[in-house]
């Protein structure tokens, strides 16, 4: 797994031996070329990081901020590492991403969301997210959340977020929401 564009490109990322599921570098190089220009002097936030790949990612490509989220020890361990061999900064929080979500109180331009793959502990995480009010609170007002699940994986319908990118890479299902404006 490598960075694919910005200041740290091609640099080879570290992968902890717990259980994670690393975005492919195709699907992470389709999301970031749907992002296009909104990350340069975003701030990021990558809920479930994991590598913490799509926060460095944007990093490397020109976001003025990442904060990476993960309760796993080994994984924010790997992201202290891809961030210190990148040579690129971001605030690394140890804690569950829906208690970080609950907790936080900063706005985000772009927020990352990976949770587990597990049929239904998957389905409750994205549940619990995109039913969080905290989720919208983070969110700034023209903010993205770039979903990751599996692409059967059913989704509610959520009144206050407009689905504007849904798209498949083999089992990969990436949805791209944005605040629904009020009527």
């Amino acid at each position: 797994m490598r960075i694919i564009a910005g200041t740290a490109k091609g640099r080879t990322l570290k992968t902890p031996a717990s259980i994670t599921r690393p975005t492919m570098d195709r699907v992470r190089a389709a999301i970031f070329s749907m992002l296009g220009d909104r990350v340069p002097g975003a701030s990021a936030l990558d809920l479930f990081a994991g590598t913490g790949a799509m926060g460095v990612e944007a990093l490397s490509r020109g976001a003025a901020a990442a904060t990476f989220v993960d309760q796993d020890k080994k994984s924010i361990e790997v992201i202290r590492q891809n961030l210190e061999l990148t040579k690129l900064t971001g605030e690394i929080k140890q804690v569950d991403a829906i208690s970080f979500l609950q907790r936080q109180q900063e706005k985000f331009d772009l927020i990352f969301a990976d949770p587990p793959y597990a049929s239904n502990a998957e389905a409750d995480f994205i549940l619990k997210l995109l039913s969080l009010q905290e989720l919208l609170k983070a969110m700034a007002d023209d903010a993205l959340l770039i979903l990751e699940c599996e692409k059967q994986q059913l989704l509610p319908e959520i009144s206050v977020l407009e689905k504007i990118i849904d798209r498949t890479y083999g089992v990969t299902r990436i949805l791209i929401f944005r605040k629904r404006n009020p009527a």
